[in-house]
């Protein structure tokens, strides 16, 4: 299949990552009272819907939607906000995180949870040009010890997120968020006229560049706002993501590699592509090209050609692509994807962050933003496909 690539050579050794998750997890934050606890889940699963019921896919979906409320309920018993992954390191929240979670809960029914997490976001602490932090403490207040600072591609993720949910996941709070994150975009890239300043984006390491990674976001925000803010807000982002389109483009591309003409390809680009953005033939080849360039031993696929090359593949770019691959009509490549991950999850169920050389769930497991991707992934498919007549069967 000429979407998915083919298997990455020179290959660095060393140590491999393992498991940061034990399945004892999923017992320790159950209700004392078991059978409450197994008739609690039941109910809310039948208040939604499993993408991919009937598939291949509906045991990874599941459990998927199964992660997702446990560590919704953990979250809310510390504060408010689920952690990014079930490991003490991934013990914060982040934005963007929430975002993804926010459209899959959305898309799965599950509109009580998606308001929260909406209300969640409107919450943070938030400066005007900086705008979010990388990431934050479980009850909503800022790491004073990180390092990590504000990374600006935290806005356009909100704002795609308010633009992807239906009125029902979208509280009193929705207003104001996407005011201040939509001025925030104004701010920092100048009405679109010129790209943002370099900033950390979801690689999170110091940059002296702006990368692909941190723009494209921005631009998948301003399309969100252009489908559903206010008619002046709509008629403000649509022309600026026009401006700032058209400065990706002449900036960063044809490459539209991680920093444009260098960096490598990077799945950011997989940022550009639908949902996030219209359907363009010179992102649609870049994306296949990063299938390529940064697929790694154990199957899936790195965050950037340039990642080092330890044949570690990682969990949420790979669902990233599978993503944008059902979203674009090539489903053949979202299938092959979806393949890979349910076939690299942990005994008891989960999605992991990583999955290392020798074939083993690594890291945090579940790692949410991969779950809900997964989500979003096999709702596209029924969307596109309109019904479940050949999906996975």
């Amino acid at each position: 299949m000429t979407s998915c690539g083919t298997r990455a050579s020179s290959e660095q050794s060393g140590a491999e990552p393992q498991l940061a998750t034990g399945p004892a997890f999923r017992t320790a934050d159950r209700d004392p009272d078991g059978a409450a606890a197994a008739t609690a889940s039941h109910e809310w699963f039948e208040q939604g819907e499993v993408p991919g019921a009937g598939t291949r896919w509906e045991s990874m979906a599941q459990w998927a939607l199964i992660d997702i409320r446990q560590m919704m309920a953990s979250g809310q018993r510390a504060g408010g906000a689920p952690a990014a992954g079930a490991a003490g390191y991934w013990g914060y929240f982040w934005p963007r995180d929430g975002a993804f979670l926010a459209v899959a809960l959305d898309r799965t029914g599950h509109h009580v949870e998606a308001r929260h997490l909406v209300d969640v976001m409107a919450g943070l602490p938030f400066d005007a040009d900086a705008g979010f932090d990388a990431r934050y403490l479980l009850n909503g207040e800022r790491v004073t010890t990180d390092p990590r600072g504000p990374q600006s591609d935290g806005c356009g993720w909100v704002l795609w997120a308010l633009g992807s949910v239906s009125a029902s996941s979208l509280p009193t709070s929705t207003a104001g968020l996407r005011s201040k994150c939509l001025s925030n975009i104004m701010r920092l890239t100048w009405s679109g006229w010129q790209l943002p300043p370099p900033s950390p984006d979801y690689w999170e390491l110091p940059v002296t560049e702006t990368s692909l990674g941190t723009v494209a976001p921005m631009l998948a925000g301003l399309h969100g706002v252009a489908r559903s803010g206010t008619t002046p807000e709509r008629a403000l982002a649509g022309d600026m993501a026009k401006r700032l389109a058209a400065q990706v483009h002449s900036e960063m591309g044809p490459e539209l590699e991680r920093f444009g003409d260098h960096g490598g390809l990077d799945a950011a680009v997989a940022m550009l592509m639908p949902p996030f953005g219209p359907s363009d033939p010179r992102v649609t080849q870049r994306w296949l090209g990063y299938q390529k360039a940064a697929l790694r031993s154990s199957g899936g696929l790195a965050p950037g050609a340039g990642w080092r090359n330890d044949g570690t593949s990682w969990t949420p770019e790979t669902a990233l692509v599978a993503y944008t691959a059902a979203a674009a009509g090539h489903e053949e490549a979202a299938e092959h994807w979806l393949d890979w991950l349910d076939d690299h999850r942990t005994a008891w169920g989960s999605l992991p962050e990583k999955v290392n050389r020798s074939g083993n769930p690594a890291g945090p497991a579940p790692l949410l933003w991969t779950a809900a991707l997964v989500l979003l992934t096999l709702d596209e498919l029924e969307d596109e496909m309109r019904g479940p007549a050949r999906l996975g069967r």
